[in-house]
């Protein structure tokens, strides 16, 4: 069995962007800005923004943090979105999920120019990544095919079971993990809470992708072995143990399943760094413009 190690994969990438970057000023050319709405004080996303902004300054970006309270209009969030797309100092924004419940997503996501849509989740993004397109990938599926990448691992003719239907994850993953690419070709199942025996689907699978958002669902009657197993779920438990009063739990039971795995990803650790690092490389491309030009 051996870890895939997020953090250090991570970290290597944001040297490589940190270096490109450098190179993009020394020639005389912009520096990448990626700006983020945050909405509200979801503790969650406080935390992921507040990384974000951390690695923009460990990649050589410049950033900007645009915060609103709570009870923001639709309106005048959408306003800002429009500020920010007629921006030309702004490569790539966020608008960081979840919204306040008097806010309609996917009006925002509709509003944010499809050029600067570093999340990937535009539907124009999201359509031209179906069909194999150059587009902003969203960042946790992309983060995933690059640690299969860079793991060597095999996924040609591969069984893969993607556990989670969600526009952010399962979806794109499920699309990803199909194309005639590596990472990639694999026979690809996904199971949502109507999939009807998904614990003979699991075992049947060579790779499992977890992005159910169920703690521990995963455990050592699903996995065969050998597998390799991708745990995407980071769900906040009470744990009084800690400073934090919580700690972050995967859809995987890791003591039970990683003896039986070629492969397996850790929570924390493992996905969640990457999905990061992916917006990291978006924004990178964002500010070169190379593939809306």
């Amino acid at each position: 069995m051996q870890i895939i190690d997020g953090k250090a994969v991570s970290a290597q990438i944001k040297q490589e962007i940190a270096a490109e970057v450098g190179e993009m000023v020394a020639k005389g050319q912009k520096r990448p800005h990626l700006a983020a709405i945050l909405v509200g004080h979801d503790g969650g996303s406080e935390t992921y923004v507040a990384n974000k902004v951390k690695s923009c300054a460990e990649c050589g970006f410049k950033s900007t943090l645009i915060r609103f309270e709570d009870d923001i209009t639709e309106d005048t969030l959408l306003e800002e979105v429009r500020k920010l797309n007629a921006n030309d100092d702004i490569d790539g924004f966020i608008v960081q999920l979840p919204l306040p419940k008097h806010i309609n997503e996917q009006h925002v996501i509709e509003a944010i120019d499809y050029r600067k849509d570093v999340d990937g989740f535009h539907p124009i993004n999201v359509g031209r990544m179906n069909i194999g397109l150059k587009c902003f990938v969203s960042a946790t599926p992309n983060g995933i095919l690059e640690l299969l990448k860079r793991y060597n691992i095999e996924t040609r003719g591969k069984k893969c079971v993607v556990l989670g239907r969600s526009n952010i994850v399962g979806k794109p993953m499920a699309s990803l993990l199909m194309q005639k690419a590596y990472p990639g070709d694999c026979t690809v199942t996904v199971c949502h809470s109507h999939t009807e025996n998904i614990r003979e689907e699991c075992r049947q699978a060579d790779i499992i992708i977890a992005a159910m958002g169920v703690p521990g669902f995963v455990t050592a009657d699903m996995v065969k072995e050998g597998a390799v197993i991708i745990d995407v779920g980071t769900t906040r438990v009470p744990d009084p143990t800690r400073k934090t009063g919580f700690r972050l739990c995967g859809d995987v039971k890791f003591d039970e399943v990683a003896d039986k795995c070629s492969f397996i990803t850790p929570v924390p650790g493992g996905v969640g760094p990457m999905t990061i690092c992916s917006l990291m490389r978006n924004t990178l491309l964002a500010g070169k413009k190379v593939i809306y030009g």
